[in-house]
């Protein structure tokens, strides 16, 4: 029997094969779980998402477009899937966002307003946003796991990870609140902290690739931080292993969040 047999997990945040959200997704479907899938509006979107999701051996794919700025597209994505499933017992958040000029080093004093909002609302917001769809359905199958990616720029300063530090701040804040208040119905919520990957998301933030050859040098196990290593965390976070973990914020990242310089 696998880890996850019987589970079905909805993944918020596959952008293309190098998303951790693939990683995760490949992790529990090898595991037994039965995945669905939204992504962004878009024929382009829908494309690049249903490639990346069938090449980990998922055939024909439930897929489904979400703006997640737009209240009316998550409930609609979430109406969509309860037509399709009669429950919920993992959701997955891997989405975040910020303008790529204010990602910059040195650039953080010169986040605007609206750029400040923008990257909180997307990145933070809408995990409390999901989780409140999510709950009645993890409700009435007995409980949930819900999870989201963070980054250690959340905790200490990041040069040029800049406002997203401060939404990835805003995002492991709300993983503990919810876990608190969703503990009652036993559901868990937990952030797993990634070391850098190279994605879509990390290629925007300038100097990104000193963080790889950071941790090949100062990271305990010497190495960076690899897709599998956060799938397979997530497995163990979706399954009743992690039975007794909520409101944690789990670095997966060889270790370099442990080292002082």
């Amino acid at each position: 029997m696998s880890l996850l047999d019987g589970k079905v997990a909805l993944i918020v945040g596959v952008a293309n094969d190098r998303s951790y959200a693939t990683h995760i997704a490949r992790s529990l479907h090898e595991n037994g779980c039965r995945c669905a899938f939204t992504h962004l509006p878009g024929e382009k979107n829908e494309r690049r998402t249903r490639k990346a999701v069938e090449a980990i051996g998922i055939t024909d794919p439930w897929m489904h477009a979400l703006d997640a700025s737009n209240d009316a597209d998550i409930d609609a994505a979430f109406e969509a899937f309860k037509a399709k499933f009669d429950k919920l017992d993992v959701l997955v958040h891997s989405i975040a966002f910020a303008d790529r000029d204010v990602l910059q080093p040195g650039a953080f004093t010169s986040t605007s307003r609206e750029q400040y909002l923008a990257a909180v609302d997307i990145s933070a917001y809408t995990l409390l946003a999901l989780s409140r769809r999510a709950h009645p359905l993890m409700q009435a199958a007995g409980g949930g796991s819900i999870m989201c990616m963070s980054y250690y720029g959340a905790e200490k300063v990041v040069p040029g990870y800049n406002i997203m530090g401060v939404a990835k701040a805003a995002l492991e804040s709300t993983t503990r609140y919810l876990a608190w208040e969703l503990g009652a119905d036993n559901i868990r919520v937990n952030a797993i902290s990634g070391g850098y990957l190279r994605t879509l998301a990390s290629s925007a933030v300038g100097g990104a690739e000193a963080f790889m050859d950071a941790s090949k040098e100062k990271a305990p196990l010497r190495r960076p931080t690899e897709g599998s290593d956060v799938g397979d965390t997530a497995a163990f976070l979706a399954s009743d292993l992690g039975k007794g973990v909520t409101g944690e914020t789990i670095y997966v990242d060889a270790g370099i969040n442990i080292v002082g310089i």
